[in-house]
């Protein structure tokens, strides 16, 4: 028997929001090319699938493509800005063992500046306490930590500890699935403070999922300031992205989209044990991209279970004191503090490229339809 994977399925590159560190609304897909219902039957069975966008919600047929991943999934996540409140609601009382992860990106001011959605922090909020009332248990905040946000990081986590809400965190990426090539963190070391201090709550609470939360967070850090993953990367032999084209990629942190076949037009099997998937894979090996996204860390995790469980023991032996952690802990902070390391060395280790163009792995016939006519990507934008 086959064992089961870990997917993404991106129903949509359309987007209402506008975020300052993705420009994926600037290149969305045609809503007649995106992946179909067909198509999503052909997935493999999957221990967790995400499903994400642009915005999923857009998606008029949300609830069928849920309906069949269901079959096919242990547990299913959907990532959403939680704009279209009534559209969310309906899909979890069908489906109410659905897990859903809002973006917020801090406090009402900071997140709508950020996302460019009016009064988007309201409605985020105002979903989630809807789904809170009416027993939804898989429910939580999603929060891109810069610099802009860094400072409402521990406010929006107390929000959510309050509520009894996953609260996951995220940095700064550049790749085609963000359509971005310039992010960078300016100020990694106040960004770094702030969450140090999330660590800190997070070992000091009594939940074991929240220490190893603590870990992924100083695996930011780290990444933040350009060092290698603390895990393996092992996207493509045993997780998967599709795109709304069908196609299968290793992840979404590549700079240009690296494609293992198409599942439009080929059977799982085909696909994924194919001459063009295994170029993929001699690629992730040789990947220097560093990224730390939960799509990728959280299998490593799983799969390498022994590296974060020394790190959680080993903080949580501190039971005298409530700063467990600390940033200095990591080399490179401390050669950074010290200057024996500058600024503009840490900016060379990123990823950010200020002189490139971004890729955005649109189909042609997309990619085509918005050269023709950039206004056309607005007009389903905004679907209330």
């Amino acid at each position: 028997m086959a064992k089961k994977l870990n997917g993404t399925v991106i129903v949509t590159y359309r987007c209402n929001a506008r975020c300052n560190m993705c420009s994926r609304y600037k290149a969305p897909s045609l809503p007649e090319e995106e992946i179909s219902l067909e198509t999503i039957k052909k997935l493999p069975a999957m221990y967790f699938t995400n499903i994400t966008g642009g915005e999923p919600f857009i998606r008029s047929d949300l609830q069928d493509i849920v309906r069949e991943l269901n079959k096919k999934s242990d547990r299913i996540v959907i990532s959403t800005n939680g704009f279209f409140t009534d559209r969310i609601v309906e899909l979890c009382k069908n489906f109410p063992n659905i897990g859903i992860r809002i973006s917020i990106e801090g406090m009402r001011e900071t997140n709508d500046e950020i996302r460019g959605l009016p009064d988007g922090f309201n409605r985020g909020y105002e979903t989630l306490k809807k789904l809170k009332e009416m027993g939804v248990k898989d429910i939580g905040f999603g929060m891109t930590v810069q610099d802009m946000n860094a400072k409402d990081l521990m406010s929006l986590y107390d929000i959510s500890d309050k509520l009894g809400m996953e609260f996951a965190t995220a940095s700064l990426h550049n790749s085609f699935y963000f359509v971005e090539n310039k992010n960078i963190i300016s100020d990694r070391q106040m960004v770094a403070e702030n969450f140090e201090k999330l660590i800190n709550a997070l070992l000091n609470s009594r939940s074991p999922k929240k220490w190893f939360r603590a870990y992924f967070n100083h695996g930011l850090i780290n990444y933040i300031y350009g060092q290698d993953r603390l895990l393996p990367c092992d996207m493509s032999f045993d997780t998967f992205f599709i795109d709304p084209y069908g196609d299968v990629m290793p992840c979404n942190g590549t700079k240009e989209k690296e494609v293992m076949g198409n599942l439009n037009v080929q059977t799982w099997e085909e696909l994924w044990n194919s001459p063009a998937a295994d170029e993929v894979r001699k690629k992730v090996r040789c990947c220097d991209r560093q990224c730390w996204m939960i799509g990728s860390v959280s299998p490593a995790m799983h799969k390498y279970i022994w590296v974060p469980a020394i790190w959680v023991v080993r903080h949580k032996l501190r039971f005298w004191t409530k700063k467990k952690y600390s940033i200095y802990e990591i080399p490179v902070v401390r050669e950074y503090r010290d200057g024996r390391i500058t600024k503009a060395e840490l900016d060379r280790l990123s990823t950010c490229d200020l002189c490139g163009v971004a890729s955005d792995g649109l189909s042609e016939m997309s990619r085509k339809k918005l050269s023709a006519d950039p206004e056309e990507k607005r007009k389903d934008d905004h679907i209330i």
